[in-house]
């Protein structure tokens, strides 16, 4: 029970809401980003919907992964990769489940329009190195702070697989969603985002098989309600990230990012009833994530080793040269937007220093203002900010991954035995 649905039938999973003053100090900085008369309380039917959502998966992913389990992985793989390369019709054998995953997700929903979709992409790429940058710590590194959802995380080995592949594997993700025109059946973005849903699914039956797994006080592994969170990190946080270091953003910029990131949510399994509304994108997706925010529990212990974690990957690049220097450099950058993005009680509970000065987003602020300003004077200015942007977003892949080919693997299932 609590403040928002005070009946003892209220039968949610008890992480739900048990931190709530907490989850509110903790989420100052997104209460700071929406306007006045835009309702940040949930309702009470708000309030359940969060709650029912940590006791869904995602139906239909799960019952194309109960069929793999049943058919062979070997085989099923091999069937659902070549639907995922050239759609299900390309499978002449292809079982009910397989058929049905992939008829619903090549058939784009009508409130999806593909003019705002490629804007959208264009406007990600404008945020360059140091968006990117603002996303891992205001996105990923403030992430850590959701207690439950990182017990998902653990389960499947993150930190013994180690902070840099799994830094590197959601760049490669982010950036193929990202592309103009990516989002297309047969195009990377919507191939990468097929591949994460599914895997997610094999995670959540891994580790809800987890005798160690309690689901009456985490919920189902994955569940609709912390997908819901990830999304509106990618999208609502990465915008406050670009504004933190400084990138202007126009109303229909906003828009368009929130619309492509509707859809690669959808695709990616969460339910639309979860989704920001289409007509008030940035603000909607701001309440959802402090509403989102106050269910969640708050940072512990293994929060705190998953965020120094974070905090040291740029240590382990694969820098081209001065990789010492370049390497302290970088975590000098991350911690200095922590200290912009995070309140002391943060930084403490995450085991981050306080006495950091925010000087990298305020150099970037001043250098990118001045930027963007003087370029969108020119003819042809913008569009020459976002393939500047995006040209440094995939020239760093290699930093990221050394010699290996930048690739999704198995996205955080290493124990789930995927491959």
């Amino acid at each position: 029970m609590n403040a928002f649905c005070p009946e003892p039938s209220c039968a949610f999973p008890a992480r739900h809401g048990s931190e709530i003053e907490r989850a509110r100090r903790a989420a100052r900085l997104i209460v700071g980003q929406i306007p006045s008369g835009v309702s940040t309380e949930p309702t009470e039917a708000e309030w359940a919907k969060l709650g029912h959502g940590l006791l869904k998966g995602d139906p239909q992913a799960d019952q194309l992964v109960a069929w793999m389990q049943a058919t062979g992985m070997r085989a099923a793989w091999a069937q659902v990769n070549q639907a995922i390369e050239a759609g299900v019709a390309a499978v002449p054998d292809a079982s009910v489940a397989l058929r049905a995953f992939f008829e619903h997700v090549e058939r784009r929903p009508d409130w999806v329009q593909e003019p705002l979709l490629i804007h959208g992409a264009k406007v990600c790429g404008l945020g360059g190195r140091a968006g990117m940058r603002a996303l891992a710590v205001a996105g990923l590194m403030a992430g850590y702070q959701l207690a439950a959802v990182n017990q998902t995380l653990l389960a499947t080995g993150a930190l013994e697989k180690g902070a840099a592949r799994r830094i590197a594997e959601t760049t490669k993700w982010w950036i193929d969603v990202t592309e103009p025109g990516a989002m297309a059946p047969g195009d990377d973005g919507f191939k990468s985002t097929l591949r994460v849903r599914i895997i997610h699914a094999l995670v959540r039956h891994h580790v809800s098989q987890q005798p160690t797994w309690d689901e009456a006080d985490l919920g189902v592994p994955v569940n609709q309600t912390d997908m819901q969170a990830t999304y509106l990190g990618f999208s609502t946080v990465y915008l406050l990230g670009m504004k933190l270091v400084g990138i202007p953003l126009r109303r229909e910029d906003k828009a368009a990012v929130m619309h492509l990131w509707r859809y690669i949510a959808w695709l990616n399994g969460v339910e639309e009833g979860l989704l920001h509304d289409l007509a008030d994108g940035e603000r909607s997706g701001m309440a959802w994530l402090f509403k989102n925010l106050l269910s969640q529990r708050m940072a512990d212990a293994d929060s705190a080793r998953l965020a120094q974690a974070l905090a040291n990957e740029p240590l382990h690049r694969h820098y081209p040269r001065w990789g010492w220097l370049m390497g302290r450099f970088n975590r000098s950058m991350h911690l200095s937007l922590a200290r912009l993005c995070m309140g002391n009680e943060t930084l403490r509970d995450l085991g981050l220093p306080v006495w950091t000065l925010p000087w990298y987003p305020l150099w970037m602020m001043v250098f990118n203002q001045a930027l963007h300003r003087v370029a969108r004077l020119s003819p042809g200015g913008k569009a020459w900010l976002m393939k500047r942007g995006r040209a440094q977003q995939r020239d760093y892949l290699p930093v990221l991954f050394g010699e290996q080919a930048p690739a999704l693997r198995d996205v955080g299932a290493v124990k789930a035995g995927v491959h």
